[in-house]
């Protein structure tokens, strides 16, 4: 894999009649994936040498998705603080160039606004899996 430009990730949500098409939540300057598996600790007496043992498939996975940066049209600002003060779990997918795409219900966890005097107006925004999530290589 060759070395990618951040700004090429893209956060996309979902038209709200559900229609599969999706639409770039623009802006966007800083964003991070995560990942996350928890396990499950299956050890016990019979561990040999006492080392700790997972059992395997049984941990609960999640994906956060956080992000920062500008609203660049009315459209996008509106269609985030209607998704997050309706607390609703909409289709979102996150396109990774060179890697794949995350696609599935997720929740906005968090809304922020913020700016200086002499600067633009900022916002921020944490989104959190509610669902399955799937991942297409490209």
């Amino acid at each position: 894999m060759t070395m990618q430009r951040g700004k090429d990730i893209l956060l996309k949500l979902e038209d709200p009649a559900g229609s599969s098409i999706f639409f770039t939540m623009a802006g966007l300057r800083a964003r991070t994936i995560s990942l996350n598996a928890k396990t499950v600790d299956a050890t016990n007496t019979d561990s040999v040498g006492a080392w700790r043992e997972l059992l395997p498939g049984a941990g609960v996975k999640s994906l956060a998705v956080s992000g920062s940066g500008v609203f660049t049209d009315s459209a996008a600002d509106a269609a985030i603080r209607s998704v997050f003060f309706a607390q609703e779990a909409r289709k979102w997918q996150i396109v990774i160039p060179d890697f794949g795409t995350l696609e599935g219900a997720m929740q906005i966890a968090a809304l922020e606004y913020a700016g200086e005097f002499d600067g633009e107006a900022v916002y921020s925004l944490s989104l959190a899996s509610a669902g399955n999530i799937t991942f297409t290589p490209l």
